[in-house]
C-alpha cells in the first residue's frame, strides 16, 4: 500500500505541474493493473469533478421507483373522460397499499353513476386502472392509505426521517398537473431548504381561523423544499436519490393552508410530510 501511495503522489505532482499529459499516464510502470485502475479513478475525481456517478445513480433509482408510482383519482364508466386524476400515490407494504394525501380523496362519490376511487399506472407497456378502497385516514397529517385488490406493485421502503438534514438533496416522482401530461411519472429534485413547523403564529389575531387554531395546538415539523411541485404532485414520495428510501410525502395544499394563509396567492414553495407519520398510521391500523 505504501508503494501504491508513493506512485500515486508522484504521478499526481507531475501531472499537476503540467509535466505530463493524460496520454502519458499509461506508460508509467505501475505496480499492477489494479493499482493503475485505482490511480486512474483518482485522477478522474481530482481533475474532472463534473464527471460524477450521482446523476447515473439517480437515473438507476428513478427506473426502480417508477413502477411503484400511481395516479390517484376516480373512475366513472359513463363519464367523459371516464378517468380523472386527482393526485399521486405510491405503493408500500405488500404492494397492495397505496399512500397519498387525505385531501385528494373525494368526500362524496357519485354512487348513482358508479363513481369509484381508482389508481392508474403503467405496467408491461400498458396503462392499467384498478379500483381502490380507503383503509386508513389521518387528516391531522393529511395522509390516506388505499388498498387495491388483485394487484401488487413493487413497494417502496422507508428511510430514517431523523437523519434528514437541511441542505441534503432529495427527489420526488409523481404526476404534476394531473392528466395534462398523461400517465408518465415525472421526477424533480431539490434540497431540503428548511425543517419547519407546519404552522406558525399569525401576526394579528384576526388572521386566525378555527383550522389554524387547531393546528397551532399541536404543530409538527415538515420539510420545506426548493424544488417546485405542482397540484398533481400531492402524494408523491420524497426519497433519497442514492437509495430510493422514502423520507416524506409531497403536500401542495394542506401545509400551504397554514403556512401561507395570509397570502392572496400561495408561493411556489413545496412541502413534504415526514414519512414517520405514514409509518405511524400503518402501524396504528395494523397494516405494516
Amino acid at each position: 500500500m505504501q508503494e501504491f501511495n508513493g506512485a500515486y503522489k508522484s504521478v499526481y505532482h507531475r501531472f499537476a505541474e503540467n509535466k505530463m499529459s493524460l496520454k502519458q499516464i499509461k506508460f508509467i510502470p505501475f505496480l499492477n493493473k489494479q493499482s493503475a485502475g485505482l490511480i486512474l479513478v483518482g485522477f478522474i475525481a481530482l481533475f474532472f469533478p463534473g464527471i460524477s456517478c450521482a446523476e447515473q445513480s439517480l437515473a438507476d433509482i428513478v427506473a426502480k421507483i417508477k413502477p411503484s408510482i400511481v395516479a390517484v383519482g376516480t373512475y366513472m364508466p359513463k363519464r367523459n373522460p371516464r378517468a380523472v386524476f386527482l393526485a399521486t400515490g405510491f405503493a408500500v407494504g405488500d404492494g397492495s397499499l397505496i399512500i397519498t394525501n387525505a385531501h385528494v380523496i373525494p368526500d362524496k362519490l357519485d354512487n348513482d353513476h358508479l363513481e369509484q376511487v381508482a389508481i392508474f399506472y403503467h405496467k408491461d407497456n400498458a396503462e392499467k386502472a384498478v379500483l381502490a378502497t380507503e383503509v386508513a385516514l389521518d387528516k391531522e397529517h393529511d395522509l390516506a392509505v388505499l388498498k387495491i385488490a388483485g394487484e401488487h406493485l413493487p413497494p417502496l421502503k422507508f428511510g430514517s426521517v431523523s437523519s434528514v438534514r437541511e441542505g441534503q438533496l432529495y427527489a420526488f416522482t409523481g404526476f404534476p398537473i394531473g392528466m395534462v401530461l398523461g400517465l408518465y411519472p415525472v421526477t424533480h429534485r431539490g434540497i431540503v431548504s428548511a425543517i419547519t413547523p407546519n404552522v406558525i403564529p399569525m401576526l394579528r389575531s384576526d388572521q386566525i381561523n378555527l383550522k389554524l387554531l387547531k393546528r397551532l395546538q399541536d404543530p409538527y415539523n415538515v420539510f420545506q423544499l426548493d424544488a417546485t411541485a405542482y397540484p398533481g404532485n400531492s402524494g408523491s414520495p420524497l426519497y433519497d436519490p442514492d437509495t430510493g428510501e422514502v423520507i416524506g410525502v409531497i403536500n401542495k395544499v394542506f401545509v400551504q393552508e397554514s403556512k401561507e394563509n395570509i397570502l392572496s396567492k400561495p408561493s411556489g414553495i413545496s412541502y413534504a410530510i415526514p414519512a414517520n407519520h405514514v409509518q405511524n398510521l400503518l402501524k396504528a391500523k395494523g397494516l405494516h
